[in-house]
């Protein structure tokens, strides 16, 4: 890792975040959505990808001597544990050293592990690449999501995150229906298809890299960590390009703050931080993420299964009803986004919960008293993720903006892997038995513990959500090397 930049502890005032705020959408925008947003559809199609062809690995002649359920379960929940650790070491990382450093660190991690998962020769080689392809997932989720709310004008901020954070689901999509063509053997032999799937995730992967490098620094993390002149100098530019596009003058940004600039914040200066000095903000975060985790757990992880067991659906086609569901997931985050910049944070976040949360205990209603087809079951599971799906990418949003910038990155990785732990962990060992009991009873309890966190979430936001639509990160969380005004260099 490059050694971090000297600097001397010095006081500057800076108007860098509200010249940031201030910029209209721009070309240069679109550059950072493309260049970062994109991996999630990678995510996307990992997850999904593994799960669809999991019988097609497991046979004979697949080239690799693994079972379904060392796939579906060993792998997945390997998967995992690799994102929950490359979230908690990559988000220390990016707090440290920079968001781009990390974000393209992360990206070759993934990069690498999926290549050598397409060339598995054996199931502990699956097992470890797995692994390691997790671990670059989850570091991306810190990395990336830090890096889009500090470059992303405040005005924009809520519906950008929403929609990148959503495009998972166009991901889980391509998936799906690429799983149905890897497991077709009249065009792919059977040690040969479910290779292909991983190659591709490579090829998006390279692509993203070549967008990704032209991705600057996060100024705001240049402005606390000694790089002034840097940050200037980047935003300066930004501001010329803007101008020329839109052929106007930009207005003069208004507000501007004095840090005291640091090398680092130690780790238990972020604990204290996030937990004491921020506690209603700490249950709001980790109430999002466990409500959203088990509430998907409880329908995404027994797809299949309840197509199959309760609706007699062939496993050859359940991708196609999944890619629908997908599809909706994702309409989601995009039409509702704009309403979490207008409307507000704090309406929108506790009625996507509770919505969603109600629609599912609807639907385990309807499902409980035999009244729902395969397609009518798919159709209300679509409803249910529509809105789900908008409230479920928030919880990303709403951890990467309501606490200080030299914790935001920290702050994500954290709420991300305790989050996914309970919904990849806790969540398939509640719900695998359920689901797949063939007991209609049980698979409508497993809907509505996951329908009941999400409502509870959704209480917890009407109370503890931040009204952050609009505002910029720093009156929202002041820096924790936020000084008093003095006289310094103005930046």
């Amino acid at each position: 890792m490059p050694e971090r930049t000297e600097t001397h502890s010095r006081t500057v005032t800076t108007k860098v975040p509200a010249r940031l705020d201030r910029l209209p959408w721009s070309r240069w925008h679109w550059m950072i959505v493309i260049g970062l947003g994109t991996v999630w559809i990678l995510d996307g199609l990992e997850v999904t990808v593994v799960g669809s062809i999991a019988s097609r690995i497991s046979e004979d002649g697949s080239g690799l001597s693994i079972t379904d359920a060392q796939v579906t379960g060993v792998a997945a929940a390997l998967y995992v544990a690799g994102a929950c650790s490359g979230a908690l070491v990559f988000g220390r990382l990016t707090d440290l050293y920079g968001r781009k450093k990390l974000f393209l660190v992360t990206l070759g991690v993934y990069l690498a592990a999926t290549a050598l998962t397409a060339v598995s020769f054996s199931a502990w080689w699956f097992f470890l690449f797995r692994f390691l392809t997790g671990f670059g997932i989850g570091g991306e989720y810190a990395a990336i999501n830090s890096a889009i709310d500090e470059l992303i004008p405040s005005k924009y901020r809520g519906r950008v995150d929403l929609i990148i954070n959503g495009s998972f689901w166009i991901g889980a999509v391509a998936g799906a229906l690429l799983s149905v063509l890897a497991l077709n053997t009249e065009i792919f032999p059977a040690s040969v298809g479910w290779r292909l799937t991983f190659a591709l995730g490579v090829v998006l992967g390279l692509v993203i890299l070549l967008v990704r490098r032209h991705v600057p620094e996060s100024p705001r993390w240049m402005m606390v960590h000694g790089r002034t002149e840097e940050a200037e100098a980047l935003v300066s530019d930004v501001e010329r390009r803007v101008e020329a596009e839109k052929g106007v003058r930009l207005p003069d940004p208004e507000e501007a703050i004095s840090v005291t600039q640091r090398k680092d914040i130690g780790f238990g200066e972020i604990a204290r931080t996030v937990f004491r000095s921020y506690p209603r903000r700490a249950v709001l975060g980790l109430s999002l993420f466990v409500g959203q985790a088990f509430l998907y757990n409880a329908i995404t992880f027994g797809f299949g299964s309840i197509l199959v067991t309760f609706f007699g659906v062939s496993s050859g086609v359940t991708g196609y009803y999944f890619a629908v569901v997908a599809f909706l997931n994702f309409l989601g985050p995009l039409l509702l986004g704009r309403l979490f910049d207008t409307v507000g944070r704090r309406p929108m976040i506790s009625g996507t919960y509770i919505l969603s949360g109600l629609l599912l205990f609807g639907t385990a209603w309807l499902f409980g008293a035999g009244r729902l087809t395969a397609v009518t079951m798919t159709a209300c599971w679509c409803v249910v993720l529509f809105f789900a799906s908008a409230g479920a990418s928030s919880a990303y949003l709403t951890v990467s903006e309501i606490f200080p910038m030299e914790t935001r990155a920290m702050a994500i990785a954290f709420f991300y892997a305790v989050g996914t732990a309970a919904g990849g962990i806790s969540g398939p060992l509640l719900f695998a038995g359920l689901t797949s009991s063939g007991v209609v009873s049980d698979a409508v309890i497993a809907f509505c513990v996951g329908a009941a966190l999400m409502v509870a979430a959704g209480l917890v936001a009407v109370f503890y959500a931040v009204a952050a639509e609009g505002r910029s990160l720093e009156q929202i969380a002041a820096p924790l090397s936020t000084a008093e005004p003095a006289p310094a260099k103005t930046v």
